[in-house]
């Protein structure tokens, strides 16, 4: 098991130190916090690996404050509770948690939820990068082929278009999609362009 730092947020002293023990224990670096505000900002001064939050403390809840460090930095987040109540539950999974604990949680449980949530987050972000890949290459394919197709109803051939646009990349040293986009930004067809 990799050594992470992960932040505890517990507004119950004894739970705090008892997963404190447990954590040190399996080798971990923790900072703990007694309330959802008193989370944030440790989670936006020390920069954990990973968040266990309890659902119920004041100030900010556990699930206000997930939202908040996932819109701010994503990280893999375990939400903690004693209660077992199906809306807390419901409104638990509609976020991008790793996990849902019930109080009182064991050293071989808090273990293996650690070890999954570390890897499903993994797992998450990897998919994310390739999605945003995707997304960004299908975009450019399209803003090439749109230069392309300007060209070629201004007398190019399609071979003749792609040729021009892949000599601008090169002598200016920038992407086929920049250079593309600089077609279209100089004949204008940029901000005829089509939805979709």
């Amino acid at each position: 098991m990799r050594r992470l730092k992960i932040l505890i947020a517990d507004d119950e002293s004894l739970i705090r130190m008892g997963l404190k023990t447990i954590l040190s224990t399996l080798g971990h670096e923790v900072l703990t916090a007694a309330d959802g505000h008193e989370a944030l900002n440790i989670f936006h001064t020390r920069a954990p690996d990973m968040a266990i939050l309890d659902i119920r403390m004041p100030f900010t809840d556990g699930l206000e404050a997930a939202k908040a460090m996932y819109r701010h930095r994503p990280l893999p987040i375990l939400i903690l509770t004693a209660f077992g109540e199906q809306s807390l539950i419901e409104s638990a999974a509609a976020l991008p948690i790793q996990g849902y604990l019930i109080k009182p949680v064991d050293e071989v449980e808090l273990a293996a939820a650690i070890e999954v949530a570390a890897a499903r987050f993994d797992e998450s972000q990897v998919l994310a990068r390739e999605a945003a890949e995707l997304r960004y290459d299908l975009e450019s394919r399209k803003t090439v082929d749109r230069a392309k197709a300007w060209l070629m109803a201004h007398g190019r051939s399609e071979e003749e278009a792609y040729r021009e646009i892949q000599q601008q990349a090169r002598s200016k040293r920038v992407s086929m999609r920049l250079a593309a986009n600089e077609v279209l930004q100089s004949s204008g067809a940029a901000a005829r362009k089509p939805a979709g």
